[in-house]
């Protein structure tokens, strides 16, 4: 198995609830959240494109807190 580089997102800021990223060679993006670090959510770079811009499409039903 392959270790994992993550990085914080710089969405995150100084904040405690922060989302890290990892991607693979093979086009493989992987995303956990600070709090949950087991749970990792992988999907590939036109994938995490298309939900991207699908929440940014749908921005008015996602209140920024």
């Amino acid at each position: 198995m392959q270790t994992l580089h993550w990085q914080k997102s710089s969405y995150s800021g100084d904040s405690s609830n922060c989302l890290y990223v990892a991607a693979t060679p093979t086009d493989t993006i992987h995303l956990r959240e600070s709090d949950e670090p087991d749970v990792i959510l992988t999907t590939t770079t036109p994938g995490l494109r298309a939900l991207i811009r699908g929440l940014k499409d749908h921005s008015d039903l996602f209140p920024r807190r």
